[in-house]
């Protein structure tokens, strides 16, 4: 048992005083305002007391990559966005050729099943050439029905996401089949019409895809599927957050517009995070790093990013328009309840992992816990 005393917490019921939270094992035990039932073993004096970040859409951090599947990178990648705060985290992949990715799927789906991340991401490869961003194009191809199902069924059920472009060819059989498999249908890397995207939502898609990112842009006689994504209350909103992928006033602007309950940030990180510029490689593509941006060598495309999800958070705050409340719904429960998990993480609430993040008056991060275990080191500065 660990008692935590003193906290500034943020509940589902919203901010907590001189709050107190009890672990027992790897859950929430219970919390309350005021003096702990017994001495606290570590006193926050007032700090922020949060639950641990829930990234959906990450590919590497700390020069280890999910693509290829390699247990040792992938546990690299994992702890790199561990001592950030972000103790949930999704295994996303990159367009590539199918025997590549069903390897790869049926690798991470091992890796589920040991709990080191939540589960697999399918980034591609259905996805429009148009708006492709930092896939290779090659490797592209239609959601032909039996490819979709012979990827979902590799996974045996931990693909939990796809994101594809719903005008292609088979494109809304598909989203129709991601569902009916239990996961997530995303739109993204997407030319769709406003029209198609609607059919897309109404066929069962519920996340935007990193919104603005490699999608169509709005004309006011064509809205296409930014508009169709911000307007339906049934879809989360991925952002990211990192003064790159958007400006702050889109932030705001979709804060406004879909409200912050419908927000989550993903950080689209890559291997670079942590590590810092140089060269590196993204789905067989040459990607270069510079003052912390990802860019394709060639053509200069945005190649994810290196951001980590308490650099999201702070902007969110500072720039993006959000309350702190709002930021830690936008990092905890709207994203986990994106993907249906939201019994077990993203709250402070009896009976949930015991997932938390101490966060300094800065907001930065001074302490995690993971599964009820304190890590032995928070991220730097």
């Amino acid at each position: 048992m660990t008692v935590i005393g003193g906290a500034r917490m943020v509940t589902p019921d919203g901010v907590v005083e001189d709050g107190w939270l009890e672990v027992s094992g790897r859950r929430i035990a219970a919390l309350g305002v005021g003096a702990p039932p017994r001495p606290a073993e570590r006193d926050l004096g007032g700090r922020w007391l949060v639950p641990g970040f829930v990234d959906i859409h990450s590919h590497g951090g700390g020069g280890g990559s999910v693509v290829g599947a390699d247990p040792e990178q992938v546990r690299t990648f994992a702890a790199t966005h561990r001592r950030h705060g972000t103790t949930s985290l999704m295994a996303s992949l990159v367009s590539g050729g199918y025997d590549d990715l069903e390897r790869d799927v049926r690798a991470l789906a091992e890796l589920v099943d040991d709990g080191l991340v939540l589960g697999v991401h399918l980034e591609g490869p259905w996805i429009s050439p148009t708006r492709k961003g930092a896939h290779d194009e090659s490797a592209l191809r239609a959601p032909e029905p039996a490819a979709v199902r012979r990827l979902l069924e590799a996974g045996r059920g931990t693909v939990r996401m796809v994101t594809l472009a719903p005008e292609l060819e088979h494109g809304l059989d598909a989203v129709r089949t991601v569902v009916d498999a239990g996961a997530v249908a995303a739109v993204g890397h997407t030319d769709a019409s406003y029209e198609v995207t609607t059919r897309a939502i109404d066929a069962g898609a519920t996340v935007a895809t990193h919104l603005f990112n490699a999608m169509a842009p709005v004309h006011h006689r064509q809205p296409g599927p930014i508009v169709a994504l911000l307007e339906d209350e049934r879809v989360t909103i991925e952002l990211i957050l990192d003064g790159v992928h958007l400006h702050p006033a889109i932030a705001r602007l979709v804060r406004g517009a879909a409200g912050a309950g419908r927000v989550a940030l993903v950080t689209d990180a890559i291997d670079a995070t942590d590590i810092g510029d140089g060269d590196y490689v993204l789905g067989g593509l040459a990607v270069r790093v510079t003052n912390g941006e990802a860019r394709l060598v060639e053509g200069g495309s945005i190649a994810g990013s290196t951001l980590t999800m308490d650099r999201a958070f702070r902007f969110a705050v500072e720039q993006g328009g959000f309350t702190v409340l709002e930021a830690v719904a936008a990092t905890s429960a709207n994203p986990a309840g994106a993907l249906g998990i939201a019994d077990r993480v993203g709250a402070l609430a009896a009976g949930r992992d015991a997932d938390l993040v101490v966060l300094d008056e800065s907001l930065r991060v001074e302490a995690v816990m993971s599964r009820g275990s304190w890590l032995p080191e928070p991220a730097s500065p």
